[in-house]
């Protein structure tokens, strides 16, 4: 299936929610679709939300010719970084970040970067210390506190990722990113019910993207759902693309510790968690 769909997937129940939301808030701070227009930078055929894993590596490749030209370029280095994300490639790009951010210690995209790079291979205080650098107080970035968010819900501390949603939200009302990943905090502590209630109006919001839906898809099908999840996880995406997600989708919830667990859970109350949009 197309690797931008497995980890919409997989990072999602199987191997912690949380990871899943590191790829969508932290995606706000310096998109690899809103930086690849940069002349210095190959151009891409298509968005690398709707590429292949052949697709993927082809870019990742010809990125990394262009940074292996110039290393100290910081849209370069950003988007080359990304992309070894996706590819599952996080040490080597944590490494790629850890040099762009030498060379550009004042870049504040770049901390975002490097801050997103440090938490994908698992350095959650270090991200956080990174991402704070690249905040401004009288300017604050409602993408970096979403960001700051998704880390703090990988750390288990789901009390304040949440605040801190909230407050991003405060800036940037009704942002579907924000939400999405507020809900996905809730399925993280087995409160499908709530989450779903933050998804769907995530995915009510104009700008909402197929990652979004995606993620209300995964939540409705956790609670047994699994006809609605099929029509969800079609929505926008190519004949190809929808079957192998509902595929993907239908093998995971299949594995049923995965989701019953949680669907016990979210019978239980969960207390000061209960508060919704």
């Amino acid at each position: 299936m197309p690797a931008s769909l497995t980890t919409t997937f997989t990072n999602r129940i199987l191997q912690g929610a949380a990871a899943s939301l590191l790829v969508l808030a932290l995606a706000g701070c310096s998109t690899t679709k809103d930086r690849m227009t940069t002349g210095s930078v190959p151009k891409l055929t298509k968005p690398v939300e709707e590429m292949d894993a052949t697709e993927l590596r082809s870019a990742t490749d010809r990125l990394g010719q262009a940074y292996e030209k110039n290393p100290r370029d910081p849209v370069t280095g950003v988007n080359y970084a990304n992309l070894l994300r996706m590819n599952g490639r996080d040490t080597q790009a944590l490494a790629v970040m850890q040099q762009v951010a030498i060379a550009n210690p004042g870049d504040r995209n770049v901390l975002a970067a490097y801050g997103k790079a440090q938490a994908a291979a698992g350095q959650f205080q270090q991200a956080l210390d990174t991402i704070g650098r690249a905040q401004t107080p009288d300017r604050p970035d409602w993408k970096l506190i979403s960001a700051q968010g998704a880390i703090l819900d990988q750390m288990g501390r789901a009390s304040n990722a949440r605040q801190r949603y909230r407050d991003a939200l405060d800036i940037q009302p009704n942002e579907p990113s924000i939400l999405s990943n507020l809900g996905m905090s809730y399925v993280l502590t087995g409160d499908l019910r709530t989450a779903e209630t933050y998804l769907r109006s995530a995915a009510s919001q104009p700008t909402a993207d197929s990652r979004v839906r995606q993620n209300l898809a995964l939540v409705v099908g956790l609670q047994g759902r699994f006809p609605e999840a099929e029509q969800i996880a079609r929505r926008e995406l190519s004949p190809q693309q929808a079957d192998a997600n509902v595929a993907y989708l239908r093998g995971m919830l299949s594995q049923q510790n995965s989701w019953q667990k949680l669907a016990a859970k979210d019978k239980t109350p969960q207390a000061g968690d209960s508060n919704t949009n």
